[in-house]
């Protein structure tokens, strides 16, 4: 989101969690009946429940707002993948108050058809989405408003239409040139819910605060980097959606263990660096090998082995969910937490068809747990030769 940007009040029909990767946003919502903002800052992590009206503002000065969003469909209406209800609407976004007739309305909000037109004007030839511009206005009193008079005027200065109902996937009427546009959105959500809106309703309603993942000891650390995993037990509306959370960070050229999440799938964004993940098939043949960076997103179905490398360049930092609020618990297939070196013994290298005093050897040779140290550089002029079988199984 640009600076001095408001993303119009609206609810989504699937849960939300929102992860501020940098800037500062203030964001509003209803909470147990009454509204509740908070003032979220880089790294803080925060849950909205599937129906609940909300709203974001850039509140950074000139800074541009970065969130990175979970969005649970698990219990949407049905619209695929999901569908946001813009309370607020803005360029084309229709006010989902706009579908009921005037009449309605006017009687539910007990208005009158002027003022209901001045609150739901509609739009003609507005642009873009669900983001407009916000400011705080000198003399309000430090009441924040949206940017214009009260009435809507487009670029050509006449007014906009006053308010009627538009039926179920009608597009709006052509008009000519963008408009800016005005709703006075505490007015409206006063009607509802009965007289002013109380900004220190979150002390009493006592509102989850957010979690912020740099406020907190990493879960794991060591010389090659952390990592940091949040579940319900950590950040309790979590549980609501059964989502959990995580961020890793690994030095140059280190590597985060192959392993397994038993209980759930994850989900991963890169945020800075650059570095490979490998994901293998049950058959034991390579799934995926793909170099990412910045920006890139990934995905670890429940159950496959996998592995994260960082580049050689430098760190290789990444921010994702997983599909379960639970303890993920995940299982290590090397080192010495790992699984191999729990069932060292004759079972496993008769599985194997090893001895097991040579299995022994491989298995207690990695020393470092979980974030384990760079590979070693190879020699100029010196190729090591991959076995033979490992060749054969990665073409199957």
């Amino acid at each position: 989101m640009e600076p001095k940007t408001l993303f119009v009040p609206q609810y989504i029909d699937s849960n939300l969690i929102l992860f501020v990767q940098r800037g500062d946003v203030k964001v509003g919502w209803i909470h147990k009946g009454g509204l509740v903002e908070k003032q979220l800052k880089m790294g803080d992590v925060l849950q909205i429940d599937a129906g609940s009206i909300f709203y974001m503002v850039n509140t950074g000065k000139g800074q541009r707002l970065h969130i990175i969003c979970s969005i649970d469909a698990s219990d949407s209406a049905g619209f695929a993948p999901y569908q946001s209800f813009y309370l607020g609407g803005g360029g084309k976004q229709t006010s989902v108050l706009a579908g009921f007739e005037p009449k309605i309305l006017v009687t539910a909000l007990n208005t009158t058809y002027d003022e209901l037109g001045r609150i739901l004007p509609v739009r003609t030839g507005g642009t873009g989405g669900p983001f407009v511009s916000y400011t705080t206005e000198s003399g309000s009193g430090g009441k924040e408003h949206g940017q214009g008079g009260e009435r809507d005027v487009g670029e050509n200065g006449r007014e906009s239409e006053p308010w009627r109902p538009v039926g179920r996937g009608d597009d709006d009427e052509p008009g000519s040139g963008q408009s800016t546009w005005t709703w006075s959105w505490r007015k409206l959500m006063s009607r509802f819910i009965g007289g002013e809106l109380n900004k220190k309703s979150d002390k009493t309603l006592r509102a989850p605060e957010p979690y912020n993942l740099f406020d907190h000891e990493p879960s794991f650390r060591n010389t090659y980097g952390w990592s940091i995993s949040v579940d319900k037990h950590d950040y309790e509306p979590l549980d609501h959606s059964d989502i959990g959370v995580y961020l890793v960070n690994l030095t140059a050229g280190s590597m985060m263990a192959p392993h397994v999440n038993p209980r759930a799938t994850e989900y991963g964004v890169v945020l800075a660096g650059e570095g490979v993940i490998q994901v293998v098939f049950p058959n034991g043949s390579l799934a995926m090998s793909a170099e990412v960076r910045a920006g890139d997103v990934f995905w670890i179905p429940r159950h496959l082995p996998f592995v994260q490398v960082a580049s050689r360049g430098g760190p290789f930092v990444f921010f994702g969910f997983t599909t379960s609020a639970r303890r993920n618990k995940p299982q290590f297939l090397t080192g010495p937490t790992s699984v191999l070196r729990m069932m060292l013994g004759p079972e496993l290298a008769a599985g194997l068809g090893v001895p097991q005093k040579e299995l022994r050897k491989v298995v207690e040779a990695q020393t470092v747990a979980v974030i384990e140290p760079p590979l070693p550089e190879k020699e100029k002029g010196r190729k090591e030769r991959e076995p033979f079988v490992m060749k054969q199984v990665a073409r199957e």
